[in-house]
C-alpha cells in the first residue's frame, strides 16, 4: 500500500545521526512535503509511512557531507538496489529527489518531471534536490514538484 517512495541521493551525516531523512533544519523536504499535503507531521518518517503511504530510501547508503563525493558507479549500483526494492514494495510512484543522481544513472540531459523509464514497473517522477544549498529552486517550486508526484500516484 505504499503510495509514494521517496528516493534521495544519500544520507547526510546530520540525517544519519538523527535517523531521519532530510533531517537538517535547512533542508526543505519536510516543509515542502507539509505544504504539498504529503504528510501532516514534520520529520516523522514512521508516521509518513503508516498514515500517508510515504516510504523513504536513498540511492546510495553511504553517508557523505556532499552528494558530489559520490562516484557515478555508486549511483548506478544504488539504482539497481532501489529497483529491486521497488519491485518488492510496489509503490505507486517513485519520486527521485536530486537531478544530479538521476542524471548519473540515466543521462546528463534528463529533466525534472515524469520519466519514460519505470522502476519495478512503477512510474518515476524526478525533482530537484531539496537542500538549502540548492537555492536555484524556491520552496514553492519544491512544493509544486511534490504535488505533481502525488497527483501522478493518485492517477496511477
Amino acid at each position: 500500500g505504499m503510495r509514494l517512495l521517496i528516493v534521495g541521493l544519500n544520507p547526510s551525516p546530520y540525517s544519519a545521526d538523527h535517523a531521519i531523512g532530510y533531517a537538517r533544519p535547512g533542508n526543505r523536504f519536510w516543509p515542502a512535503a507539509l505544504k504539498a499535503g504529503l504528510v501532516n507531521v514534520d520529520r516523522d518518517p514512521q508516521h509518513a509511512l503508516h498514515h500517508h503511504g510515504l516510504g523513504m530510501t536513498d540511492l546510495v547508503r553511504r553517508t557523505t557531507a556532499r552528494a558530489d563525493e559520490i562516484e557515478r558507479s555508486e549511483f548506478v549500483s544504488g539504482f539497481e538496489r532501489v529497483e529491486r526494492l521497488a519491485a518488492w514494495l510496489q509503490p505507486t510512484v517513485a519520486c527521485f529527489i536530486g537531478l544530479g543522481g538521476w542524471r548519473a544513472v540515466v543521462g546528463r540531459t534528463a529533466v525534472a518531471g515524469v520519466q519514460e523509464r519505470t522502476l519495478g514497473g512503477q512510474s518515476i517522477y524526478v525533482m530537484p534536490h531539496t537542500s538549502g544549498l540548492n537555492a536555484r529552486y524556491r520552496l514553492g517550486d519544491l512544493v509544486a514538484h511534490l504535488r505533481a508526484a502525488a497527483e501522478l500516484a493518485d492517477r496511477s
